[in-house]
């Protein structure tokens, strides 16, 4: 079970924190949504991806695979069922015309979208859910605040 910290914030400063969490979120997603995952390098966004999509993947009762950050594909996508998990990393992203490109907010009816590093997109949908992965102090210790989503 998550644990609040005094400021609002989940603490998934082990893996097992991020993990559970990641799975909670998972059992509330729906078609269509778009996650923004913000956060410096390392501290746990595609942690938190790839044990969002194994345990969709486990739900379905499909081989659990490998997700890795798609830091030089941009975009790698995972088919569970009739949902497309697309799941975007846009650090290389140099030009706010190259967002346009990737069609990020266009035929998303049966997929859930996740995006890392979202900082250059202008226009975001209207409604998505934002992941702030944040280190603490003592850089050991990492946190979560959600935003767009009440956890259960």
């Amino acid at each position: 079970m998550p644990i609040a910290t005094n400021s609002g914030r989940i603490d998934i400063s082990t893996e097992r924190l991020t993990k559970d969490i990641a799975e909670k979120i998972s059992v509330q997603l729906k078609k269509n949504q778009i996650i923004f995952l913000y956060g410096e390098i390392g501290v746990g966004k595609t942690t938190f991806a790839r044990y969002l999509i194994n345990k969709l993947q486990k739900d379905k009762k499909i081989n659990i695979t490998e997700v890795t950050s798609p830091t030089f594909n941009i975009l790698n996508e995972y088919q569970i069922g009739d949902l497309t998990i697309k799941h975007y990393d846009l650090f290389r992203i140099k030009l706010k015309e190259e967002i346009i490109n990737l069609n990020i907010f266009e035929d998303n009816f049966n997929s859930i979208s996740l995006i890392e590093w979202p900082q250059m997109i202008d226009n975001k949908s209207n409604e998505y859910i934002e992941l702030f992965f944040n280190y603490e102090e003592d850089l050991n210790k990492r946190s979560l605040e959600i935003k767009g989503l009440n956890i259960k």
